[in-house]
């Protein structure tokens, strides 16, 4: 799996799962249940990870959704 997004804003994760989900992309959040050990205060980023083989087509979902910004550089 290869990282697509990092955050620590719980709504454009969500939004990101929705747009993957949609598109049948599997997908994962790493660190989401973090806040136990921050105490809920946001430190910790989540990170959306994707199949190897589905990066090109999340990314550009999520380009074309506007958040292009947001994407993790690509990998060598």
């Amino acid at each position: 799996m290869e990282e697509l997004v990092r955050s620590n804003d719980p709504v454009l994760i969500a939004t990101v799962e929705a747009l993957l989900t949609g598109a049948d992309i599997v997908h994962f959040v790493a660190d989401r249940h973090m806040s136990v050990l921050e105490g809920s205060i946001g430190i910790f980023a989540r990170r959306v990870m994707v199949d190897a083989d589905e990066v090109s087509r999340a990314r550009r979902l999520l380009t074309d959704a506007g958040l292009g910004d947001e994407l993790r550089p690509e990998s060598a």
